[in-house]
């Protein structure tokens, strides 16, 4: 079955950096467009960052308040999609989670359990 499993969470002073890591397996991973999610307590869930096929280019998108401080990337041999946050800010505060697109429905999205991201001092 699909299985997307989110690593690389943790606990990071301001400004610091951190990197999360995707795991994907159940599908093939290089068809898919693949995106970061966050959301704080609270909060909606919101798109932080989402990149393309490497078919179509790997394109990548960022919602306005983490670019040039995020860099999302893939290794398609690896099947593994990864978010680099870097000058991190405590508002970055949240559960990141990794998302795919079901070729259905956006009802059934796949979905990892998510990691806690924590930027305080």
């Amino acid at each position: 079955q699909v299985q997307l499993v989110e690593a690389g969470g943790g606990l990071v002073q301001p400004g610091g950096s951190l990197r999360l890591s995707c795991a994907a397996s159940g599908f093939t991973f290089s068809s898919y467009v693949m995106r970061w999610f966050r959301q704080a307590p609270g909060k909606e869930r919101e798109l932080v960052a989402a990149v393309s096929t490497p078919a179509v280019g790997g394109s990548t998108t960022y919602v306005a308040s983490v670019k040039g401080r995020f860099n999302i990337s893939r290794d398609n041999a690896k099947k593994t999609l990864y978010l680099q946050m870097n000058s991190l800010k405590p508002e970055d505060t949240a559960v990141y989670y990794c998302n795919a697109p079901h070729p259905a429905a956006v009802r059934y999205d796949y979905w990892g359990r998510g990691t806690q991201v924590t930027v305080s001092s």
